[in-house]
């Protein structure tokens, strides 16, 4: 593990950039940046075309170490290259931000009012692969429906199994247990979600670390026993949907939780934008989002 990556992700200013869309997701954040999907027609041409988006936002002037901590990154984008350097590279050696990868394998169908994760057959050569390129931590996700207790456990069991691994292997693990922001009733997932996360917290060694990346929370201030605890590096929040506005809105009323946001980072660019107009709204996202996060 990267010492001085590990210090800055503890005790650094600012949030993580979500930029981990998978094949599945690709195809809605490029139309949403003006590419639909009859200006491609194969799968390879899709990530070539998400991966041109990605380097512009990686390689722009507003994507700087001063607000933005680090990138997570789906696993075509950590094998590929941004202005000739391997990606993670260039996130930490150009920009002084620490790249996490995307290693979950997509999710089961709903049972017990949640979605686990698939079986992660290939986490042992993801993470062989993820040393090779440098990368510091990674991230999982699976989504909580309903306050189902049965199916919470489950899913806090399986985030911290697969963790544990994870832990193992020399990286930091991001789990993201999601709960579903259209809940009905997210308040009681929320609060169950908590003390299972925590039963497992307490069973880490001193020098087992993790982070975290939920939902926004119903009540303020709900995670901050998770931000204090000493085997919690960080807590992140993700925007779950959330526009812009209301996720930075939610998010500042939460103090020391940080953003990982997609959606709310990089709703209004476009592929037509000039390099000027890019960087601009680029930068005011960015703005906007590090002043929720620093609350």
């Amino acid at each position: 593990m990267n010492q001085k990556q590990f210090e800055l992700m503890r005790d650094g200013k600012g949030f993580i950039a979500a930029l981990d869309q998978s094949g599945g997701s690709s195809p809605k954040a490029l139309a949403d940046y003006g590419i639909p999907e009859d200006q491609y027609d194969s799968e390879e041409k899709m990530f070539d075309l998400i991966h041109e988006m990605r380097a512009r936002i990686i390689s722009s002037s507003s994507f700087k170490s001063d607000k933005i901590l680090g990138a997570i990154l789906f696993k075509q984008t950590m094998e590929r290259d941004v202005e000739g350097i391997k990606t993670a590279d260039y996130l930490w050696d150009k920009k002084g931000i620490i790249p996490f990868l995307k290693v979950d394998q997509g999710k089961e169908k709903l049972e017990d009012d949640v979605m686990l994760m698939k079986p992660m057959t290939e986490l042992d050569d993801l993470l062989e692969r993820a040393k090779k390129y440098n990368i510091f931590g990674t991230k999982m996700r699976s989504v909580i429906k309903r306050a189902n207790p049965v199916g919470i456990k489950k899913i806090a069991e399986q985030q911290f199994e697969y963790g544990k691994k994870i832990i193992d292997a020399g990286f930091v693990p991001i789990l993201e247990p999601e709960v579903d922001i259209h809940s009905k009733d997210k308040e009681k997932s929320e609060e169950i979600l908590k003390k299972e996360i925590l039963k497992y917290l307490d069973q880490l060694s001193d020098d087992e670390f993790i982070m975290l990346k939920l939902s926004i929370p119903d009540k303020k201030d709900f995670y901050r026993d998770l931000i204090e605890h000493p085997n919690v590096l960080r807590v992140v929040a993700l925007s779950g949907g959330y526009s812009q506005k209301e996720a930075v809105e939610k998010l500042a009323e939460n103090h020391g939780l940080i953003a990982s946001f997609s959606r709310a980072l990089l709703q209004k660019l476009h592929v037509d934008q000039t390099e000027e107009e890019f960087n601009a709204e680029l930068e005011d996202a960015v703005e906007k989002i590090y002043q929720a996060s620093i609350t």
